[in-house]
């Protein structure tokens, strides 16, 4: 990808941070977003179709950074690791600003969704229950609704633990779980 087009890209994507960090998406316009990334409107248009796609994206990268430097890395265990899990606490707590600010606005349910669906990829493959199919389903999504709630609930109460005491009472939590195949 050429560089400048990189660039705008990025500077559109930290307006619209910046922006939603102050108020809710409704009330964010495209020529806010432009002023903001000192740009014109058609290059936002260039890359993203609306605001919401621009959201979308923004999820995108954010949650795409989230998998790759911290639960794929593991990919031959079956479940992620402890330093893995802590990996994930890091990479929250650098990037506050922004999962804050999905958090605290009405664009939760859509990074809850897509925090949710993430997870359960990760962990749908790598539970091996040999019972019931049923089993495992309620297994994963016990697993997913339970680590992303504490995910959620960091975030939005300002990370009022070190993430060192965070994993360590959510690893706690899953392997006390009856699920000795983690």
């Amino acid at each position: 990808m050429d560089r400048r087009i990189q660039k705008s890209k990025q500077a559109i994507m930290e307006a619209f941070m910046t922006l939603v960090l102050k108020k809710n998406l409704e009330n964010i316009t495209i020529g806010e977003i432009a002023e903001k990334a000192n740009v014109n409107r058609g290059t936002i248009y260039l890359h993203f179709t609306d605001k919401y796609d621009l959201r979308d994206k923004c999820l995108d990268y954010y949650l795409t950074q989230l998998t790759e430097t911290c639960i794929q890395e593991h990919k031959a265990e079956k479940l992620a690791t402890k330093s893995s899990l802590a990996r994930v606490f890091e990479h929250l707590e650098a990037n506050y600003k922004f999962y804050s600010s999905m958090l605290s606005n009405k664009e939760s349910p859509v990074f809850r969704k897509r925090m949710k669906e993430i997870f359960k990829d990760g962990l749908i493959n790598r539970l091996d229950l040999s019972e019931k199919k049923a089993k495992k389903e309620i297994s994963v999504e016990f697993l997913v609704s339970a680590g992303v709630g504490v995910l959620e609930w960091w975030i939005y109460n300002s990370m009022p633990y070190p993430k060192s005491i965070i994993v360590e009472e959510l690893w706690q939590l899953f392997n006390s779980i009856e699920c000795n195949s983690l």
